[in-house]
């Protein structure tokens, strides 16, 4: 790492040539660009694992199956979407030191951030339901035991692995990064059976169209099921692991590192996302499907999705797609475990056993899949990851909005606000995914109210309800774009420059004759 004006003063040496030598020695010192690097990875590989969890599978499968390899190039614009959203996070991490959970704490009124840390954690427990079903469906499809059971040792099995931090992050983050390339490796085998053409699979990649019937429904639910709430606060709270020098470069290039790591990471979940469309697609619009494979494939759930891959392409094509659910489920309940419990000492600030608050978090986020999958079994498990879905598409604004207000502030950033432009596309981009977002949700809900079985009546009462809080709602996100900011934080960089400056002056000699400060 760089070495800081701090450091070089330290001592009581000849004072004002080691001021005058700063440079020279940071330059002396600095480790190679590449070390510098590889001690950066592992934070993009944790938050990739949103972009691959049990939830986006079904709506990849669903995509595959619907419109074959039309949709890819949504997938990849998402990704490019998800990693502008995903470096704004962590520059966030980077500078002000402060994860967003606590800035969100200092920044708004009692009243706002406790509805902000409800909201956190309800994002959280919606986004663990599918990767707990997701997981349970893959024991039971490997082993054969009840999605309830599943769903338990899901549980236990994350406790199991999350008491890893003990050794320290980074080793947490190589088992996440095992478990996403054991997910890529299953996907790639199941694309070298099927052997979907390459030049249709590249064709839908780079060339955007929206013709089948649907398309544009689809293409909505995918990028809505992309960007996740909880992700936001994990992201910015993984890159303080780090020793990042609080220096102007040093800063800069932990930023720069970042980006391209979180780069590397999405870019994996571009390819497994791309393999999980083609094999779908191949499998559901192949010339031979008999006809009760084309009706599971009008509607695919992940659990559907074995006894399909098991009827066209045999058993051990299915066993290879429940290896990789059980790793695509269990990697995200880590990181689901891990984002909960920095929602909850962000806006808390609560102090306790780290393992109690693993325990708390898993328990508050099982509780409802494994009540589910007792009482609904399957097909009660795959209606929950619906109404997840639902959720996230919900509360992502009340994470998004105040990141992209806390990036774009010189009160939070200081001298390393975003510029205008990326501030400006920031805002853009963010009121997209947020407007698909709300878009997905208002379908799903008025699509769910005109198809119900309830009587009419019920549905009236339904709508009146609904109404004041869809206003409720947009006036909410309404005064989260628009309220100022109140609370000027002190960047690491701005202690850094005034302590080093103290310091200099205390070296070279210059410091005032009746300052307490006692000489470095």
């Amino acid at each position: 790492m760089g070495v800081t004006k701090a450091e070089a003063v330290a001592g009581d040496g000849d004072g004002g040539k080691v001021v005058d030598d700063i440079e020279a020695l940071a330059d002396l010192r600095k480790e190679p660009a590449w070390k510098r690097f590889l001690s950066h990875i592992g934070p993009g590989f944790m938050v990739c694992l949103a972009y691959l969890d049990p939830g986006n599978m079904e709506t990849d499968l669903q995509a595959g199956a619907n419109h074959k390899y039309e949709l890819l190039w949504v997938i990849l614009i998402g990704l490019i979407f998800a990693l502008i959203i995903q470096s704004l996070s962590a520059n966030l991490g980077v500078v002000t030191g402060r994860h967003l959970a606590e800035l969100c704490k200092t920044e708004y009124p009692v009243w706002v951030k406790t509805c902000l840390w409800l909201l956190a954690e309800l994002a959280v427990i919606a986004s663990d339901i599918p990767e707990v079903i997701g997981t349970g469906f893959a024991f039971n499809l490997l082993f054969h035991i009840p999605v309830w059971t599943g769903v338990l040792i899901a549980g236990s099995s994350t406790l199991l692995l999350l008491g890893l931090q003990r050794y320290g992050v980074r080793k947490l983050e190589v088992v996440v990064a095992l478990l996403v390339f054991v997910m890529a490796g299953c996907f790639f085998v199941e694309m070298s059976i099927v052997k979907p053409p390459v030049n249709e699979v590249l064709q839908g990649l780079f060339i955007p169209r929206l013709s089948g019937p649907g398309a544009t429904g689809d293409s909505i639910a995918l990028l809505g099921a992309l960007v996740m709430p909880h992700n936001l606060f994990l992201h910015s709270a993984l890159v303080l692991s780090r020793n990042t020098p609080a220096s102007a470069k040093g800063m800069k290039d932990a930023c720069r590192f970042f980006l391209f790591e979180s780069g590397i990471a999405l870019f994996v979940a571009l390819l497994v996302n791309i393999a999980i469309i083609s094999v779908s697609g191949t499998v559901c619009n192949a010339t031979n499907l008999s006809p009760e494979d084309a009706v599971k494939c009008s509607d695919l759930t992940l659990d559907s999705s074995s006894f399909l891959l098991r009827n066209v392409l045999g058993k051990s094509s299915a066993t290879v797609y429940g290896v990789a659910l059980l790793a695509s489920g269990q990697s995200s309940t880590i990181t689901g475990t891990y984002a909960g419990q920095y929602v909850m000492q962000g806006f808390l600030d609560i102090k306790m056993k780290q393992w109690l608050r693993n325990l708390m978090t898993r328990s508050i986020a099982i509780v409802p899949s494994l009540i589910v999958s007792i009482i609904g079994g399957s097909s009660g498990a795959g209606r929950l990851i619906v109404i997840a879905s639902m959720i996230l598409s919900f509360e992502l604004p009340f994470a998004l909005i105040p990141l992209l207000k806390f990036s774009s502030s010189s009160n939070k950033m200081g001298e390393n606000k975003n510029s205008i432009y990326i501030v400006g596309f920031s805002w853009v981009l963010g009121f997209i995914i947020i407007g698909i977002n709300v878009y997905f949700l208002s379908t799903k809900l008025v699509g769910w109210i005109l198809h119900n079985a309830l009587p009419t009546f019920a549905n009236v009462l339904i709508g009146i309800v609904l109404f004041p809080l869809m206003l409720l709602y947009v006036a909410a996100v309404i005064y989260l774009t628009f309220r100022k900011d109140t609370v000027k934080f002190v960047s690491r960089r701005e202690l850094q420059a005034g302590d080093d400056t103290e310091k200099a002056q205390v070296a070279t000699g210059v410091a005032d004759e009746d300052s307490k400060e006692p000489p470095v």
